[in-house]
């Protein structure tokens, strides 16, 4: 056959096959994957019982019983490149080498796709490395977070494929890199790959000629004159150049931003969000996006006030108002189409305006240069010195000073955000965003400063108009203004009380650029321009931002507004209701007050782009990688600040409307907590002040004033015993740390990794504030050892083991309860203090719940990373019932055919969770271990569920010293400052117990005696070396007292404490070494047993309550 001449290899299992089961070789052609390129070789897996090969088209189900890891290689081609025609295409060879393997045949979706994929750029390097290998070489295809639009996302091998005995199965956690997206990622790239011939722009038509249009509004036109009226040329100058300052900076931190990794659509909203989070992204987002829609209404009716003006000598349809409202919502209209034609129509209509734009400007200047006598008479005398240094210095008029000045022009400097703003369809935004917009800010900046001195230097500040204003000779060396030498006296327009009532000049004629121009009406159609591309602009900038808000879907119910549609995905329906935003302020027509809340929104927009920068440096997270350089942590603070104090220089009452909406969709946004993980700087400021504090802790010592009780709780899986997990849970939230200890028996680290993963979701769904730490153990006991010693970090470590009672003690092999008790000498040997916590009923509810089927961590059909825990109770037959679907709180699903035992069991498992109705804590503080006794009932009494519980304390005593024990033990508890409602001295502590629950004790613990007397000493050594755990009768001689304490400790508990909600008690000490497990374990049994909830506590014997200041 033709392939006869290509070698062909199997890897196969370590483990040598049967001849029957050998591996043949596959010599039938495989089909090349959805990727154009071919292999050098294939890997197919190999079903671990087939005496033959897998038929040629099948491809193995996700999940099903395919290979466990085992791999076959077929048609490996040669390497001088001889091929059949028909085995791969012809442009196949320069792609390398194409392997596949389990982990990467699922895909993100589920497996429903499989693909040969890409490892090697270049078949030259097997050959180099000298043997097979699915080994892969660096490949910029494998950063990808999926089927991106510059290529496909290709999945390395796993290190278990490259790691494991091939006779394992591999590790699937689905993305090699952790590269889990969002929903939204998910869509984007989507919409990304899918459109072929999608309009695309560089950073000239993309973002200068944008960004240009936006900042050149109508103020270049008909406000800049009279600002430099109002302040002079040399205020004028600071005033641009502050705005010019205020916006390079940001521009700075935009490109700073823009060029660390991949931008997508959504302007500001993706640029803030991915840097600080949802929080802010998705606050600044929504308020960016209706500021840019309520900016069309403000450029439109500017345009329509202009043209009304114009009509207004002999063409007023109804009344000026009304004119303004037709002539805007017709404009808008035709907005509205140009924008719906497509982002290649609305770049062509830029385009046409910016032309126009720039010939307005240069007519003006032109103009200037050609002084007319006919102009004269309106203020305008050309450039002459003596007319600059007039203008030199400020003259305001009325109410205005520099600040106000600076608040009307400071919004025509806005509009950087206007290339940013279409990020999605730009080419290459790293390279466009920042060049377009510094160079926009350049240009537009020295045009302004041009024409504030051009303005300054030609017209003078009042002109009467009238040509009959000229002075005679002899009265001409009096005149000191800089019209006079040109033959002019516009002294009249000054009256005698101060007031100005001349119609031209600087500070009164709004036009006054139009007279100075080459051709009035250019300047006019200039006005046109400026205004038509700002809405145009804005028109676009806002369905876009709110597209990129809802893909998120940081905002419930707005998701309808992420669709997009044709080659470049436009928001259609975003236009519909930008329009609809548009059209209802145009209707309004009265701007005035909008108008700051407006800029007020943009600055909010810059000062978060700023804060982003100097966030991200700060945080100093190596993610944070900008490719443009120009950029400084303290100038973006500093830019931050300037755009908050510009904000309230502006206008205060916007100012602080801007904030309060701002912090009001931050605290929304924080409170529905949106399942999204961008990597933002503030988790990794967070991780950084984590670091620096727990650093900083580690350098101070312990103080008993801080103690805090610090548990490591061993729970197995959090979900096995709830009571306790809630019990400890209610006295270490938001006061100590809780560790969620577990050791497994399972040798496999990976799936010790998933749950770990897996788990502490579940904590954090059920709002939990703990930690979940499994380690790898023979026996409990070994991992408890590990935990003791290696849990936690610095300070942040337990000092407390919190354990539940072992019940079923009696049942099962002895060996289990030596153990045990060795895991609470353990805890004092690593001066640890020790809890044990007993419910009658028990507190493991894993064996009705099946712990395989009570967590499952699937990710949703979306692709987000919900955890869905359902919890199955199964019965007597095995039948499980239907899975949960709730994924906060702990769904229990109980059968019918639960027995009594086993719904008494889930139901005290529930029993801390509720709200502890009116009763008492009982603190039976017999022996001061440091007062971690007293402590844990008192921080639990502070808790909400447990506030309405009173705490009695019992101490012992002597009969004849009751009233005085009792005065000392209320000095000291008040000392504390621990309010308490009652304190109990038991008097009759030593009084013998009642026989018949001594012969109880007695026959209890017969099954667990040595009985050494009634043995050769040899025999009973070797039984007591070989089950430690047994009773001698020396012990029990030598402990009688103790014993028979315990007996009455229980019925004084009973008379007591029998309707209490909580029993916290001394746990009685057992000499390491002296007495044995079996009797250990019989005391506690006996002096908890046929009580309410019962904790028994041992402090480590160091203070942790202190009445000192």
């Amino acid at each position: 056959t033709e392939t006869a001449s290509k070698p062909s290899f199997s890897i196969c299992s370590s483990n040598p096959a049967p001849e029957n089961e050998g591996l043949a070789v596959d010599t039938g052609l495989k089909p090349a994957g959805p990727t154009p390129s071919s292999s050098r070789f294939q890997v197919d897996l190999v079903a671990e019982a087939a005496d033959a090969p897998a038929p040629e088209g099948s491809e193995p189900a996700a999940g099903g019983e395919e290979a466990k890891g085992r791999f076959r290689v077929v048609n490996f081609v040669d390497p001088s490149g001889a091929s059949p025609p028909e085995a791969v295409p012809a442009e196949g060879f320069q792609n390398g080498d194409t392997v596949m393997s389990e982990g990467s045949l699922h895909s993100s979706t589920g497996g429903q796709h499989h693909y040969h994929y890409d490892t090697h750029t270049n078949t030259y390097y097997l050959r180099t490395f000298g043997h097979n290998t699915i080994d892969a070489v660096p490949n910029i295809d494998f950063y990808r977070q999926t089927a991106a639009p510059l290529g496909d996302k290709l999945i390395r091998p796993t290190l278990s494929e490259l790691h494991d005995e091939l006779d394992k199965e591999p590790f699937e956690d689905g993305f090699a890199n952790g590269d889990e997206l969002t929903p939204a990622e998910e869509a984007a790239a989507k919409e990304a790959s899918e459109p072929k011939g999608a309009v695309k722009f560089g950073w000239i038509k993309g973002v200068l000629v944008r960004c240009m249009l936006n900042i050149w509004g109508v103020m270049l036109f008909i406000r800049m004159s009279w600002i430099v009226g109002q302040a002079g040329i040399v205020l004028s100058c600071v005033i641009v150049l502050m705005a010019t300052v205020v916006t390079t900076i940001t521009g700075l931190s935009t490109s700073a931003i823009a060029t660390n990794g991949f931008v997508r659509g959504g302007g500001a909203y993706y640029l803030i969000s991915r840097s600080l989070g949802p929080e802010f992204g998705g606050s600044i987002g929504l308020i960016f996006a209706f500021a840019n829609a309520v900016a069309v209404a403000m450029y439109v009716v500017g345009f329509a006030e202009t043209v009304v003006e114009l009509l207004s000598v002999d063409c007023i349809m109804t009344d000026e108002i009304n004119d303004i409202r037709i002539v805007g919502t017709i404009t808008v209209i035709l907005l509205l189409g140009i924008s719906v034609a497509g982002m290649e129509w609305e770049a062509k209509a830029q385009i046409f305006l910016l032309v126009v734009l720039i010939t307005a400007i240069f007519n003006y200047f032109i103009g200037s240069f050609i002084p007319l006598q006919s102009k004269e008479s309106q203020g305008f005398f050309g450039y002459d010195s003596g007319i600059m240094m007039e203008n030199m210095g400020p003259d305001f008029r009325g109410t205005e000073s520099f600040f106000s000045v600076f608040a009307i022009f400071f919004p025509a400097a806005t509009g950087i955000l206007a290339g940013a703003n279409i990020s999605g369809d730009l080419s290459d935004p790293q390279l466009a965003i920042p060049r377009g917009t510094l160079l926009a800010i350049l240009i537009t900046g020295i045009v302004y400063l041009g024409v504030a001195i051009s303005t300054g230097s030609c017209i003078v500040r009042d002109a009467t108009g009238n040509d009959n204003d000229t002075r005679s000779a002899q009265i001409m060396a009096n005149c000191t203004d800089a019209a006079c030498k040109f033959g002019y006296d516009f002294s009249s327009c000054k009256s005698d009380d101060g007031l100005y009532n001349c119609r031209y000049g600087l500070q009164n004629d709004f036009q006054v650029m139009s007279i100075v121009s080459g051709f009035g009406p250019i300047i006019t159609a200039g006005i046109f321009s400026a205004t038509l591309s700002s809405a145009l602009a804005s028109l676009v900038s806002a369905p876009k931002v709110f597209q990129a808000l809802c893909k998120d879907n940081i905002y419930p119910g707005l998701e309808m507004f992420a669709k997009g549609y044709g080659k470049n995905n436009e928001p259609l329906r975003g236009y519909i209701l930008t329009f609809c935003i548009a059209l209802a302020f145009i209707l309004i027509a009265q701007l005035n007050i909008i108008a700051p809340i407006i800029s007020n929104f943009f600055l909010a927009s810059y000062a978060l782009i700023n804060f982003s920068v100097f966030h991200a440096s700060l945080a100093n997270s190596p993610g944070w990688r900008p490719s443009f350089k120009y950029y400084n942590m303290w100038v973006s603070l500093a830019g931050a600040v300037l755009c908050c104090v510009v904000m309230f220089v502006i206008n205060w009452w916007a100012a602080l409307m801007t904030n309060v909406i701002v912090m009001g969709l931050y605290i929304y946004v924080s409170y529905k907590k949106p399942d999204v993980n961008w990597g933002s700087s503030t988790q990794a400021l967070t991780y950084h002040q984590a670091l620096t504090h727990s650093l900083h802790l580690s350098s101070v010592e312990d103080h008993i004033k801080n103690f805090r009780p610090q548990c490591l709780v061993m729970t197995g899986y959090p979900n096995s015993r709830p009571a306790l997990l809630h019990l400890v849970h209610a006295f270490t939230k938001n006061v100590g740390l809780m560790i969620c200890g577990h050791g497994s028996r399972r040798p496999n680290f990976k799936e010790l990794s998933n749950d770990q993963t897996r788990y502490q979701r579940w904590l954090m769904k059920n709002e939990t504030k703990a930690f979940y730490t499994p380690v790898f153990a023979e026996d409990i006991r070994e991992g408890t050892q590990y935990l003791l010693q290696a849990a936690g970090l610095g300070r942040l470590r337990p000092n407390t083991l919190v354990i539940g009672f072992k019940n079923d003690w009696k049942d099962g092999d002895m060996m289990n309860v030596e153990t045990y008790i060795q895991m609470i000498h353990d805890a004092f040997d690593y001066q640890y203090g020790a809890v044990v916590l007993r419910l009658k009923e028990g507190l493991d509810v894993s064996h009705i719940s099946e712990q395989d089927d009570l967590l499952s961590s699937q990710e949703k059909t979306s692709g987000m990373k919900d955890v869905v825990v359902s919890i199955d109770m199964k019965d007597s037959d095995g039948d499980s019932s239907k899975p949960s679907s709730k994924a906060t709180t702990q769904s229990l699903i109980i059968p019918q055919t639960l027995n009594v035992a086993e719904q008494r069991l889930l139901d005290a498992s529930q029993l801390f969770k509720r709200k502890q109705g009116k009763g008492t804590v009982d603190v039976w503080w017999l022996f001061d271990d440091g007062g971690l006794t007293l402590l844990i009932p008192y921080l639990l009494t502070n808790k909400k569920k447990w506030n309405d519980c009173k705490i009695r304390v019992f101490i012992g005593g002597k009969i004849n010293r009751i009233d005085h024990d009792r005065r000392a033990m209320a000095t000291l508890l008040s000392k504390f400052r621990i309010d308490f409602s009652d304190i109990n001295v038991l008097g009759d502590i030593n009084t013998k117990p009642k026989k018949e629950n001594v012969t109880a004790f007695e026959e209890m613990i017969e099954p667990y005696r040595l009985k050494e007397d009634d043995m050769e000493q040899d025999t009973a050594e070797a039984l007591k070396a070989s089950e430690p755990w047994r009773i001698t009768d020396n012990e029990l001689e030598l402990y009688r007292a103790k014993t028979n304490r315990q007996i009455r400790l229980n019925e004084l508990l009973k008379e007591h404490s029998s309707t209490a909600n909580l029993i916290v008690m001394s746990m009685p000490l057992a000499r390491k070494g002296a007495v044995s497990s079996a009797l250990y374990m019989s005391w506690l049994e006996t002096l908890s047993k046929d009580l309410p909830p019962l904790l028994l506590v041992r402090g480590n014997h160091q203070s942790v309550l202190t009445f000192y200041s």
